[in-house]
């Protein structure tokens, strides 16, 4: 047993301390840009019809990109954005078949699934891939 207590101290040492390979988390500005990347925005559309939207991921307190196919429909929020988080749940309710820039969307916090805040929608830009590359 005395072995053991040193080894959990140098353990626990270990992994509170920063390593080489850990990767610095850029800031959501930073990560957005590396998104899109090779990408050329379009027209902006006021609404996305919910039958096409594969997935989508949120830019902490700054902008949730849906997908749909290869495009990237990004949404920067009109109002509430300070409140996105990566690690949020967004739950919409509507009756509708289409997510529109009138749209007000809840966060929930995805441990302990309580409220977080919301976002009112903006419009959603296209970003597409370069052709040729």
């Amino acid at each position: 047993m005395r072995h053991l207590i040193p080894a959990l101290f140098a353990a626990a040492a270990l992994a509170a301390s920063p390593t080489a390979s850990a990767r610095e988390k850029l800031a959501p500005e930073d990560q957005l840009a590396k998104l899109l990347e090779g990408r050329i925005a379009g027209e902006p559309q006021d609404c996305l019809p919910l039958t096409s939207l594969r997935s989508s991921q949120i830019i902490d307190k700054t902008a949730i990109i849906y997908r749909v196919g290869s495009t990237l429909w990004v949404n920067r929020p009109d109002g509430g954005a300070s409140s996105l988080d990566d690690d949020d749940i967004l739950v919409l309710k509507t009756s509708g078949s289409q997510l529109c820039s009138i749209d007000s969307i809840q966060l929930h916090d995805r441990s302990s699934h309580m409220y977080s805040g919301f976002v009112s929608l903006g419009k959603f830009v296209p970003y597409r891939r370069v052709k040729g590359e």
